[in-house]
């Protein structure tokens, strides 16, 4: 079906005579036939977004509607690809059209011409329905790519056969139950802005590893929960989700650049091709996604792409692997609902944005969870979102940041006071908090003891305290505390310094295992008790505390290679107790 432009408006295009029309419709506009995307409708005018540069449109060029929705194809080929906001891959746009994206290219997100090797697992004859398996492929070294029947399918296999296929071949004939027959190809494709089907959600009951010891210690992520990264200009926002992509033990990535910089998209895809897996020592690219919407592309692409994202990140979690999406950043993703919104002319919200920002961003992070996959055989798979928020001048009480927080359970705040005093990451530690302690707490405690939540708890409690003591400090100073106020700043000098401080290009300290963490806050623990029991026992001159010999290696306890800093540890720990002890001894002869 063909309509006429009326209105452009930047990229809101104006169309009458499409009565057949839906909303959410996908569109060709113009003579290089622009991709868009109906928002409204009324009558036989539609309003629509177009994801590419409108300038030379104009009244009486022609739409025309493809009838479906905006949706992603899925299957083998999906992993080391980079994509832009409406799932075009880039590495074969620049093989077509140079190193800009001409205006109206129309290439296939899968390749159609490699070929893939399918190996049946489903036997002929077998009663299957929608996430059941019929065979894998090996799409990359790190990856086995599961082959399942689509959703809302369901009947009797009458064919399959192992063998190369290219995307779009079938490899299963499904008889249905309503009698017709289903082809199955390696291929799948689904609507970005509905949610993909799961027979339950569960729980999150595992926590993210994501090598951060602020993150995993202090305020840690479930597998299948959300969380967000706020923060102003420069205060390591993009650093911490690079860290968080490249070390968390998760199966898949799916990095989403969405509207920020070019040079730090560009970071990003000249890095990542040579990170190595810390698990299996492959490139990190063979189980990473990566979504490139950079400010200087259209502004309407960049909702499209933060659900191109999800709807990938859901596919690979229906295989039943642990997914994590990192979007960078949602901020600009709302800027772009406000410009269209605006366009549209509806009433706006707070600071213009739409009335309807809130709903938005919920459906975006409702779509994470641990759930049981569909079919038959037991499979769970988790998808974890991560969503920076970029908001003006670090004003966290702007809609944004505030709709999030209503959203997310975990809050990392990154502090500009603390990215300007170059303590990275720069994570706030009085105002971040996680909802998930009590749900992981059986996890931790069932694989390090109860040791570990209560070195958090008490890790917690003493910086706290600190900043209730620095306001006295900052009339009297710090030398007219009393020894245990004062122990009480070094000590969580100490946590602040020799713990939560980590430096992510250091190839030693940018990843610490969760023993690692453990026996470190643990050893910074045992000192501050070691010296609290010192004066209670009448030592007064805490200096000599602090200046001890194996105080000063604390500082490089964090870079010992993780082979050797469980005795390395055990060294120091032993020399604090030794060399207290003999202050103590000092002090009682005197």
């Amino acid at each position: 079906m063909s309509g006429k432009i009326v209105k452009v408006s930047g990229p809101l295009v104006v169309a009458e005579g499409l009565e057949d029309a839906n909303i959410s419709d996908v569109v060709r506009v113009g003579g290089q036939r622009l991709i868009g995307e109906i928002l409204t409708m009324t009558g036989g005018s539609a309003a629509i977004q177009v994801y590419e540069e409108t300038s030379g449109l104009g009244p009486g060029a022609a739409v025309d509607t493809t009838g479906s929705p905006l949706s992603v194809e899925l299957g083998p080929g999906l992993l080391e690809n980079i994509y832009d906001g409406i799932q075009r891959p880039l590495v074969e746009v620049r093989e077509r059209t140079g190193h800009t994206i001409a205006r109206g290219v129309d290439v296939p997100a899968l390749n159609r011409d490699k070929v893939w090797e399918f190996e049946a697992t489903a036997e002929i004859g077998s009663r299957v329905t929608g996430g059941d398996v019929l065979g894998t492929v090996r799409e990359t070294s790190s990856v086995l790519h599961k082959i399942m029947v689509p959703p809302g399918i369901s009947g009797t296999l009458e064919k399959i056969e192992s063998g190369g296929y290219t995307v779009d071949k079938t490899v299963a004939v499904i008889k249905t139950d309503a009698g017709g027959t289903e082809n199955v190809t390696l291929m799948q494709k689904w609507p970005v802005r509905i949610a993909r089907p799961y027979d339950k959600k569960a729980v999150p009951s595992a926590p993210l590893n994501s090598g951060q010891r602020v993150i995993d210690t202090l305020f840690p992520l479930a597998k299948g929960g959300t969380a967000a990264v706020p923060g102003p200009f420069g205060s390591g926002k993009t650093v911490v989700q690079h860290q968080l992509a490249k070390w968390s033990d998760v199966d898949i990535v799916v990095y989403i650049g969405c509207g920020e910089r070019g040079n730090e998209m560009t970071d990003v895809l000249m890095e990542f091709p040579e990170l190595k897996d810390p698990r299996n020592g492959e490139p990190l690219m063979k189980r990473t996604v990566l979504i490139a919407n950079t400010s200087d592309m259209p502004v309407a692409a960049r909702e499209a792409s933060i659900y191109t994202g999800i709807t990938i990140a859901e596919y690979f979690r229906d295989m039943g692997y642990d997914v994590a999406v990192i979007a960078d950043s949602t901020s600009r993703w709302a800027e772009a609902l406000r410009e269209m919104s605006g366009r549209l002319e509806e009433m706006p919200g707070e600071e213009g944005y739409p009335a309807y920002l809130s709903s938005r961003l919920a459906q975006f992070y409702e779509r994470a969870g641990c759930v049981e996959c569909l079919g038959s055989d037991l499979r769970r798979g988790t998808l974890t979102a991560i969503g920076a928020v970029s908001p003006p001048g670090g004003d966290t009480s702007e809609p944004v940041s505030q709709a999030t927080m209503r959203i997310v359970k975990v809050f990392w705040g990154l502090d500009s006071s603390l990215a300007y005093a170059r303590h990275f990451p720069a994570i706030n530690w009085l105002n971040s908090y996680s909802l998930y302690l009590d749900t992981l707490r059986p996890w931790y405690d069932a694989t390090f003891g109860v040791g570990f939540m209560d070195s958090r708890t008490r890790a917690m409690t003493i910086l706290q305290e600190e900043s209730e003591l620095q306001e006295v400090v900052k009339l009297v100073g710090a030398d007219s505390l009393s020894p245990p106020d004062r122990l009480t700043l070094e000590t969580a000098k100490m946590l602040r310094e020799d713990f939560l401080q980590q430096n992510a290009f250091d190839e030693l300290d940018s990843y610490s295992g969760y023993e690692k963490q453990s026996k470190l806050i643990a050893l910074i623990l045992a000192y501050g008790d070691a010296c609290r029991e010192a004066i209670n026992r009448g030592v007064t001159d805490v200096e000599k505390l602090f200046s001890i010999e194996a105080r000063e290696r604390f500082g490089r306890a964090k870079m010992i290679p993780p082979g050797e800093f469980e005795q390395k540890y055990a060294d120091i720990e032993r020399d604090v107790k030794y060399q207290i002890s003999e202050i103590i001894e000092g002090g009682e002869d005197a």
